[in-house]
Formats: C-alpha cells, sequence, structure tokens
C-alpha cells in the first residue's frame, strides 16, 4: 500500500462548489446520513456570487425568485431590498443560508479539485486537491456552475500593461478606485453592461472596446414595499408551485399568442409595456420569439429604435444598434447602460471595425490608434457550460477522461444532462444539455439536487451499488436536445452559449432548450419508471 492510499478519507459522497448548487447538495446529503465533504476553491460560500464583484454586479432575476425554496422557514425570514439584488446582498444571503443550516463543517475552502478518477475495482471515485489530498467517494458530484471560468482573452502585450488590469468574473475584494484615471472596459456581455455605466461615474474617460452590439433593455429595479413583501410570504406556495412548473422557473410564463397574431398597434402596446415594466417582459410577452425568425426581428426592430432614441449621437447609436436575433444570447436588463454613451467622458471603439493588434505599456492598440489607458477591465465572460469541468481531469471506466470523451466540447454528451455514460455514480448539478442557463438558476438548481438526493436515497434503499446512464438512452437524450436547438434560432447566433466567445473551442449548443417545467416532467417519468435509461448494478 502506498503512502497516498495509506492517508486516503473515505466519505460518501464529494460535491464540488459551495454556491447556490453545492450548498444545497450539502443539505440534502446530510439528511439522508451520507458523509459528505465539500471542496471550494473560495475561502467563503457563494460560488459565482463570491467572485464576481465588479461595479453594477446585480442579478437579472427578480430577487424573490433567486432563492431557495426548499425551506419555507428560510423562504420567509429573508426579506430582499429590491427587484434585482446587487452582489453584495446575494452574498450575504448565502451566507445567511450556510450558517442557518451549519453547513461550513462540511465544507473545506481554499481546496481545488484537481482530479477524480474512478476506480473500477473499488466502485469508487478517488480524488486529490491541490492541497495534496486523496479522497474517496462513493458518489462524485459536481456543482462547479456553468459560467464560473473567466475567459481572459489572450492578447498581445497583456504583460507589459503597466496599468492595473482586471477580469470582471475575478474581481478584489477591495473597492478599486477609478477615480481621475482613464479606463478601458473590454467587452460588452452582461457583465460589461453592468459595470460600464458605474465605472463611467468614476473614470475621467472611460473608452468601452465592443466587438458586438447587444440587445439591453432597462431592469426598472425598485425598492420592495413591507406590503409587497408579505403578500409573496402569503402565497409561498404557489409561488413555489409556479417556479417548477413554468418555462423559465419564475412565476411568470411565455406569452400565448404569437406575436404575428396582433396587429401593428396592438404589438407596440405589448412591447412598449414590457419595457416600461423592464426585465425579461419583453423575451416573455410572446411564445415564439425564439423560433420565430419574422416575430423575432419586430422585437428586435422595437429595441433598435429604443437605443436609437435614448443615445444622442448618431454614430455612436449605430454602433451600439445590434443586427442579429434578440433573446438568442443571455438576454441582459440594465441600469442606464445605452444612457451612459451621451456622457461627456465616454467613448465607444468598434474593434471589428479597428480590431486590437496588442496591448502595450500605455493602454490599447488598434488598427486604427492607440489609447493610452491607466487600467483596464476585461468583461470578456466565461469559458461556458463545460469550461469548469474541463479544468478537472475527470476519468471514468477504462481511464476514458471526460475532455476526451466529449471531444473538447463538440460531442457533449449526457443523459438529462445529470449523467454521462462510462462515468458510474457522477452527477453534474445544472450540466450540459439540462435547461440550467435558460431561466432563472436556483429553480433549476433544486430540481437537480431533489432529483440527485432522491435517487441516491432509492439505490440506497434498494441495495444498489452503481448506477450509470446507459449509452442509448444518453444518445437519444442528446440527439432531443439537438433537435429542439435547432429548431430554434439559438443555434444561428454566435455566443457563449455555443463557445463561440473561446478562442479554439468546439461549437455547439449543450442546453435543453424544452423549459424547465417540461424537463422535470421528464426527470420525474425517468425515475418512476425505476430509473429508466441507467443501468443499476448491486455487488454482493
Amino acid at each position: 500500500m502506498s503512502a497516498s492510499q495509506e492517508h486516503e478519507t473515505e466519505m460518501d459522497a464529494v460535491v464540488l462548489g459551495a454556491g447556490f448548487s453545492g450548498m444545497y447538495m450539502l443539505y440534502r446529503l446530510r439528511e439522508l446520513g451520507l458523509s459528505t465533504r465539500v471542496y471550494e476553491a473560495a475561502d467563503g460560500v457563494g460560488g459565482v456570487w463570491y467572485w464576481n464583484r465588479y461595479p453594477g454586479a446585480r442579478c437579472d432575476s427578480e430577487s424573490v425568485y433567486y432563492n431557495y425554496t426548499f425551506s419555507e422557514e428560510l423562504f420567509k425570514e429573508w426579506s430582499w431590498s429590491s427587484r434585482y439584488p446587487e452582489q453584495p446582498e446575494i452574498l450575504q444571503y448565502l451566507n445567511y443560508v450556510a450558517d442557518k443550516f451549519e453547513l461550513r463543517p462540511d465544507i473545506q475552502f481554499s481546496t481545488r479539485v484537481t482530479s477524480a478518477h474512478y476506480d473500477e475495482e473499488s466502485n469508487r471515485w478517488k480524488i486529490q486537491t491541490d492541497t495534496g489530498e486523496h479522497v474517496t467517494a462513493k458518489y462524485f458530484i459536481t456543482g462547479v456552475g456553468c459560467i464560473s471560468t473567466a475567459n481572459v482573452p489572450n492578447i498581445k502585450g497583456l504583460d507589459s500593461f503597466e496599468g492595473d488590469w482586471y477580469h470582471t468574473g475575478y474581481w478584489p475584494h477591495e473597492k478599486v478606485d477609478f477615480t481621475g484615471k482613464r479606463v478601458g472596459v473590454v467587452g460588452t456581455g452582461s457583465s460589461g453592461i453592468q459595470s460600464i455605466p458605474e465605472i463611467a461615474k468614476e473614470a475621467a474617460h472611460l473608452t468601452v472596446f465592443q466587438r458586438t452590439p447587444q440587445y439591453s433593455v432597462p431592469a426598472r429595479n425598485h425598492s420592495y414595499t413591507t406590503e409587497f413583501l408579505n403578500e409573496v410570504n402569503d402565497n409561498y406556495s404557489e409561488i413555489r408551485k409556479q417556479m417548477q412548473e413554468s418555462m423559465a422557473g419564475m412565476r411568470f410564463n411565455f406569452g400565448e399568442r404569437s406575436i404575428l397574431d396582433d396587429t401593428p398597434e396592438e404589438r407596440r402596446r405589448v412591447l412598449q409595456e414590457g419595457w416600461d415594466r423592464g426585465g425579461w417582459e419583453i423575451l416573455f410577452a410572446y411564445n415564439d420569439l425564439i423560433t420565430n425568425e419574422e416575430g423575432n426581428d419586430l422585437v428586435a426592430e422595437f429595441i433598435r429604435e429604443k437605443i436609437r432614441e435614448t443615445v444622442d449621437d448618431p454614430e455612436t447609436a449605430e454602433k451600439l444598434t445590434p443586427s442579429n436575433y434578440y433573446g438568442t444570447k443571455r438576454a441582459i436588463v440594465d441600469t442606464e447602460y445605452f444612457e451612459t454613451y451621451n456622457r461627456e467622458n465616454v467613448s465607444l471603439v468598434d474593434v471589428k471595425e479597428a480590431p486590437i493588434q496588442e496591448i502595450t505599456s500605455n493602454g490599447i492598440r488598434t488598427a486604427d490608434e492607440e489609447y493610452e489607458l491607466d487600467a483596464l477591465v476585461f468583461a470578456t465572460g466565461f469559458d461556458g457550460m463545460t469550461g469548469s469541468l474541463f479544468k478537472i481531469d475527470i476519468r471514468g471506466r477504462e481511464n476514458v477522461s471526460l475532455k476526451e470523451k466529449w471531444g473538447n466540447g463538440a460531442k457533449t454528451k449526457t443523459y438529462l444532462g445529470l449523467t454521462t455514460a462510462g462515468f458510474p455514480n457522477m452527477f453534474m448539478l445544472t450540466g450540459p444539455e439540462s435547461p440550467s442557463v435558460l431561466g432563472n438558476m436556483p429553480a433549476t438548481i433544486e430540481q437537480h439536487v431533489e432529483w440527485v438526493s432522491d435517487c441516491i436515497e432509492h439505490l440506497r434503499n434498494s441495495n444498489v451499488d452503481v448506477i450509470e446512464a446507459d449509452a442509448k438512452a444518453e444518445k437519444e437524450w442528446s440527439k432531443h436536445c439537438k433537435e429542439l436547438a435547432d429548431s430554434t434560432l439559438y443555434t444561428k447566433t454566435d455566443s457563449w452559449y455555443t463557445g463561440a466567445n473561446i478562442s479554439g473551442k468546439a461549437r455547439g449548443f449543450p442546453i435543453y432548450v424544452g423549459g424547465y417545467g417540461p424537463y422535470r416532467e421528464i426527470c420525474d417519468e425517468v425515475a418512476s419508471k425505476g430509473y429508466e435509461g441507467f443501468s443499476l448494478i448491486s455487488i454482493e
């Protein structure tokens, strides 16, 4: 026996990540009586909300839905301050949850899992950490998040930049003061659109380097009244049920008719009402915006008109006006994003027209000119869906790596987005080919965690040692996911959903687009049929 084997710790389950997924998974497994350890790279709970501390960071799901609903007591004793909570408040909430349910003793912070290999002889996962620990577990569960691996662009000369630079996904804990500085922001996705208005309030001058203009609608954020919060608490059971059954894990659902069914006047009224209410109202106003090209363009043109009306300079407005589909990238809501370009200290650079050639010691050089900067902010997003999984050396049967099986993301294959053939007793929370990011994440997280914990309880009660997805079921699920995606406009758009933001990454659309409610029904049916599509093995 080797020295490392002598010091192996045996657990029933190992969970990766202490965000929404990992904390609830820990809670459920402990309720089942399983010895469980959560590994978290940060020194605190929160997942993406621990790292994403950039100016203006806030959630784009309404706060009364962006929380756990498994505990009525928890739901009713926490009060959100406003419609769209800021990062500090969300992190405070998650710390409150960790304290309420005494989760911290079973979370090992500042520790990153580097490898997880399935041992066929013992039918256990052998797990190693960057601190040199060796752990074995019967169940290996990933809660690493869909957008938690930051994408720092590989731009020539970054090491030579003499100013400070930051990525929105790994922001310092202390406040970054941009007062009096010339700041450059690279990227105009969700984090860019949230941070740009805030940075502009401090910077002497802000230069935004935009590759692709984005659709964004006003958040219309506002404080909650005591009366509203009391009403939410009084309707807890109804809200939980509506979230579980809805298409996107929120209280409201898609409209019941096609946008083409309305007259131009009625359509304008519906869209204007959605614009005035803010948030995702426009996206859900009709039932076919993601499948109907003609209808999608009608909504897109409505938002384009709003951009042109808002931005004073016609040339800048034109640069900010998208030409692709609306809603096929992560739908963005903002607070005075387009208005920010009317400030005298803000300028916009179109890097498709004049590409960035290199970062110099003093700033950024494009094909047209050099921009002198004191600080750089990369709002360039994440290696989504598979990036965080591929950072870990995960190997299943016959020592096949997950990255190898999935062809670096080009051939992502799962069953229900929860499991993948050849990787027994491994579960992925909000994994590829689950609904995951197409809606309100805590709702899909709760469904996944509850399904996994119910499955493990069934295995224990039935004396089943190993559960593994069948290759045939996996093939059929992946085919189903692809067919659904191909029937929409999602696959016709370059986005982080498809991996288009990562240089060299294989393209695909590894997300189930059929909706949260229908997906829940499918998973429940699989379980009710004795976990149809899985091999269940008892070892004597």
